[in-house]
């Protein structure tokens, strides 16, 4: 399903435009008044600071944890315990609340904390044994994401399959040479670091100016007409990426776009009409400047790009991502992508203002006995 979604995305959230100083472009279907010379918000640069470097080196090293096993004493805060819990309420068993051999951190308050005069979970672990099994108590929270669960009081049969305790590597030149490919020390280790952190940060800023660019483009494109079909179909790819995400989450669509989008089902259907015909304007527009600019990529580009678009998506056979994405889909956000990078090269970087910045949410979702 992921595979399915990210590969729908490409056809969807490739939308994009741009603006600028340069001559007219016009077929049938739209007239692009500038292309070149677009004037967009300054994308902030970001530096690397040491702090960054270590802090992404300390994740690296947690990513290379091991366990060792405690015996001889009780379950204490920092350790890993392997349990199997079943839980119940008024002595029936609900759905979520079970599990066989759950590695939980005691401590990482991932699991129903202390409410009223109950005890939290882990807390609760403390202090038991490799073997023992034993009953803990808890009450959901008045605010718990699974409305009839709220207030609700809970008994948990635990079983205490085993204790261990994390050991994170250290930072030597013998763990640099055995997780790096490009490093033998940790100085070079550091280096490589900082570089890996400055190619990320340079890509986003690219695909942000990519972003504006490609929004500052649509305000100058006039639609003259659209053609038959065009905008109903890409009505349905949108519609299907929002049912999918929907199905993914394993909620009703009508429910999915009310509680992670905010907006009821007529308000989603007005603006996914709009947002089928900017993407029918944008698509135009990108061909037209396609053609002006020699910018339409080879078939070899074509290939090569596809195969990175495959590999991003977690496939690893191209053909199968090219029939589940559809090549017309990927070669029009290809063409699109090399259009935004001319555009981007070509454009004009202002100052923002305070009308400039906009923000986003989102959301995340939980089950069982954890928060």
């Amino acid at each position: 399903m992921k595979k399915k979604i990210l590969a729908i995305t490409l056809s969807v959230l490739m939308a994009a435009s741009l603006a600028g100083c340069s001559k007219e472009l016009s077929d049938d279907y739209v007239t692009i008044k500038q292309y070149e010379g677009l004037e967009v918000a300054q994308v902030s640069k970001t530096k690397v600071s040491d702090d960054q470097v270590e802090s992404t080196i300390n994740n690296n090293l947690s990513a290379n944890v091991t366990y060792e096993d405690v015996t001889g004493r009780a379950a204490q805060k920092g350790d890993t315990v392997d349990i199997d819990y079943k839980g119940s309420v008024d002595g029936t068993e609900f759905e979520g609340g079970s599990a066989s051999g759950y590695k939980l951190e005691l401590g990482s308050n991932s699991f129903i904390g202390a409410n009223g005069e109950y005890k939290g979970f882990e807390e609760q672990i403390t202090g038991h044994n490799t073997g023992e099994e034993f009953d803990i108590t808890v009450q959901f929270p008045a605010g718990y994401q699974k409305t009839d669960m709220a207030n609700k009081v809970a008994v948990f049969n635990v079983k205490l399959n085993g204790i261990s305790t994390a050991k994170v590597p250290e930072l030597t030149d013998g763990w640099v040479k055995k997780n790096s490919d490009k490093s033998e020390t940790v100085e070079e280790y550091k280096a490589e670091v900082r570089k890996q952190l400055e190619d990320s940060n340079k890509a986003t800023e690219d695909s942000t100016l990519q972003n504006e660019v490609m929004e500052a483009l649509l305000e100058q494109v006039e639609v003259k007409k659209y053609p038959d079909g065009e905008v109903d179909d890409q009505l349905k790819k949108i519609k299907d990426y929002y049912s999918q995400m929907a199905t993914a989450y394993g909620m009703d669509f009508t429910d999915f776009i009310e509680q992670y989008m905010g907006m009821k089902e007529d308000d989603f259907n007005t603006q996914a009409k709009e947002a089928a015909k900017k993407a029918v304007a944008r698509d135009f527009a990108c061909e037209l400047i396609a053609k002006k600019k020699n910018l339409e990529p080879s078939k070899k580009e074509y290939e090569k790009e596809i195969k990175k678009y495959a590999e991003s998506s977690g496939y690893k056979d191209v053909n199968e991502f090219k029939k589940q994405a559809g090549e017309d889909v990927l070669k029009t956000a290809i063409l699109q992508q090399k259009v935004a990078e001319y555009l981007a090269d070509t454009c004009v970087q202002v100052e923002k203002t305070d009308k400039d910045n906009t923000s986003s949410n989102t959301n995340t979702s939980g089950s069982s006995a954890e928060k």
